[in-house]
């Protein structure tokens, strides 16, 4: 987590805080008034905004929900539980737990400020953007939550029932954006809940919070001239596929879910060699190593998935191990042990059983047997192309990013869909793989060596490094089949 922003006015009677998680590209709020404090989507672990509230002497009255999130578990039953604050949703929520189900343009007394929520249906029915009103009365910034981004607004395709269509969503998020938030001062601010990287928006700035005035000028979505049908064509063209566990979590974000305590006791348990190998092979566990990838290639325990822990790891566990229930065991650097199973908690696989003590060496002294990853570099790549040699090479970027360039050999075949594109591939062919960088590639290496695909040579540093050894690359449209 880091702090991205604060704001202090009037001799820091209130305080704004936004706590920002790249790997999920997701923003929690602080914020603090004479001694009383609210946060907003708070991630799953507690500890973070109790400390911080500890710290400045201050007591956590509210935690506000911008709506059921999809693309991580909140902490806000948690952190309600130990603090007594009051958990507050928009109107046609209906959680299974107790709450506050707001009303339109109620108002939220903390400390010397206010905070008056804004039913912004669109994203979801339930969505809610939070206005700030400091003590002088003035409206000081918005938490928008997935309603509205930095460059963006939230995809109106998350939360469709049989009565509620993408198109009646994106009417409902035209209007909500016309008529509660735009008609705000310019100089409001706008603090989103995610930034660049998420999935629930298409085309969100770096940037983590910026004016409404500003955004009114650069955002596609804010167009004064745009009309509704505009506005629901623009928003629902070019959405990719929502990520599998999206769904799961919000149904955990609305009926309720496990202690984070609890998850992290059982799931940081050291493990010896024989407890490792022995829930393995008894509770049908997935082995998953968040090493670095130029380790992992080297030397692993068979059938282990690499997904490393410096990468975008937990979006990437929720898009590719596809039942949120897996008993997982892992291998972890010392002393990331707690960080493996948080990240893991954040996107609601709780169910994780412990790590090897000790790590791989550990296994490799107790004389177990490892696998490893042929690795080359992009220079090998290109010794072989020019010498002719017939290879099959697969880009496993994202379709945007291979069509903007990539090897004239390659042939796409996204991370995002390995699991349901399995079939394409052939255990009696070579395959050359390769990403941007090599953390993909090494995480499509092992899937698919874990699932009995034996010829597989990763490409050391990916694209970048293809590109600077000088094979020849093209922006010409691939076929999306392998050949």
């Amino acid at each position: 987590m880091n702090i991205n922003n604060t704001t202090f006015l009037k001799d820091t009677t209130m305080k704004v805080e936004q706590i920002y998680t790249g790997c999920l590209a997701e923003a929690a709020y602080y914020i603090e008034s004479n001694g009383e404090a609210a946060i907003i989507d708070p991630l799953r672990e507690t500890d973070p905004y109790i400390k911080k509230a500890q710290n400045n002497n201050a007591k956590i009255k509210y935690i506000f929900e911008t709506h059921f999130h999809a693309d991580f578990v909140s902490g806000h039953i948690d952190l309600a539980k130990k603090t007594n604050a009051t958990i507050v949703f928009g109107p046609t929520a209906a959680p299974e737990y107790d709450v506050h189900i707001g009303k339109d343009e109620e108002i939220f007394e903390l400390g010397n400020v206010k905070i008056k929520l804004l039913h912004t249906p669109g994203h979801t029915m339930e969505s809610t953007t939070y206005l700030l009103i400091d003590e002088d009365g003035n409206e000081h910034s918005i938490f928008s939550g997935d309603t509205l981004f930095i460059g963006d607004v939230g995809r109106p395709d998350l939360a469709v029932k049989s009565d509620v269509t993408v198109n009646d969503l994106a009417s409902h998020l035209f209007d909500s954006l016309r008529n509660k938030i735009m008609v705000l001062p310019d100089n409001v601010i706008v603090y989103p809940g995610h930034g660049a990287g998420s999935a629930c928006g298409k085309n969100m700035s770096k940037e983590t919070f910026d004016t409404l005035g500003h955004q009114k000028e650069v955002n596609y979505a804010l167009r004064a001239d745009m009309t509704k049908e505009e506005f629901i064509t623009e928003v629902t063209t070019g959405l990719a596929t929502p990520p599998q566990y999206f769904g799961a979590n919000v149904m955990l974000n609305k009926k309720g879910y496990g202690s984070f305590d609890e998850v992290l006791k059982t799931g940081a348990l050291p493990l010896s060699v024989d407890e490792f190998e022995l829930i393995a092979n008894t509770r049908d566990a997935l082995i998953l190593d968040t090493r670095n990838p130029e380790v992992f290639t080297k030397a692993f325990v068979p059938n282990s998935i690499f997904i490393g822990i410096d990468g975008s790891f937990a979006p990437w566990v929720g898009a590719l191990i596809t039942d949120i229930k897996q008993p997982i065991l892992f291998i972890a650097d010392k002393d990331r042990e707690e960080e493996v199973v948080t990240r893991l908690a954040r996107v609601g696989y709780d169910n994780t059983l412990g790590f090897l003590n000790g790590g791989i060496e550990a296994w490799v002294e107790a004389g177990k047997e490892t696998d490893s990853i042929i690795s080359i570099s992009a220079a090998t790549l290109k010794e072989k192309i020019d010498n002719g040699q017939d290879l099959h090479l697969i880009d496993v970027r994202k379709e945007s990013e291979h069509l903007s360039e990539h090897p004239i050999l390659a042939v796409n075949q996204p991370l995002d869909y390995i699991n349901e594109n399995m079939d394409s591939f052939d255990k009696n062919t070579e395959y050359h793989i390769h990403c941007a960088g090599g953390y993909r590639s090494m995480i499509t290496s092992s899937i698919l060596k874990s699932r009995g695909f034996d010829n597989l040579i990763d490409i050391q540093g990916g694209f970048n490094a293809i590109k600077e050894a000088g094979v020849e690359c093209t922006a010409y449209v691939c076929p999306s089949t392998l050949v």
